[in-house]
């Protein structure tokens, strides 16, 4: 794979999602990115199960994938589970057949690691700045959220102390007539 041929930081992170709190690639999405099927990907992973725990790597429950859309059901018995397979070995339907397995970060250097092809480790400096920079983001709106709550509460400071300065205003403003005061001037007689 050339550098003219490695997928852009943008697209990657775009993959990046969110499940069980972490940020993860699917395992389709990483075998595109790495250049590999996604069945060689999982084959290479079996083949090194201990080098994937459960923080690098993990397969989502048949929930988790139907509500996120990343199955198709093709039939539900009375119990209610689905079956993912076709009958045939070459499905018309299209669509995923199997649970997806989702990647961390450190799980797809790992997976780079296994598949050991040249593609696979130029792709995982990218794929690994893709993670980087998504954390710096999430850091950055954290930071301007920050940000934005002090500036809102000092301008509610202000909204108070200018609604008491206009309150004052409007009182000097009013005229003040006492009910008993004395006329001053000429009083006309009525004769």
């Amino acid at each position: 794979m050339s550098t003219a041929a490695i997928i852009p930081q943008e697209r990657i992170q775009s993959r990046i999602i969110v499940l069980r709190g972490q940020r993860v690639l699917l395992d389709s999405d990483l075998a595109e990115i790495y250049g590999v099927t996604t069945g060689r990907l999982m084959e290479q992973v079996k083949r090194n199960q201990s080098k994937f725990p459960e923080d690098f790597m993990f397969e989502l429950t048949r929930d988790e994938a139907l509500a996120a859309g990343l199955l198709q059901a093709r039939r539900v018995d009375q119990e209610g589970d689905v079956d993912l397979k076709s009958q045939n070995a070459t499905s018309r339907h299209g669509g995923r057949r199997k649970i997806p397995h989702a990647f961390t970060e450190h799980g797809a250097i790992q997976a780079a690691n296994i598949l050991r092809s040249e593609a696979a480790v130029q792709m995982s400096v990218q794929v690994v700045r893709a993670f980087v920079r998504l954390r710096e983001l999430v850091i950055n709106h954290k930071a301007i959220s920050s940000k934005l709550a002090e500036l809102d509460a000092r301008i509610g400071e202000h909204d108070e102390q200018l609604a008491a300065i206009i309150e004052a205003i409007r009182q000097l403003a009013e005229p003040v007539l006492p009910e008993n005061r004395r006329r001053i001037g000429f009083k006309p007689s009525s004769d």
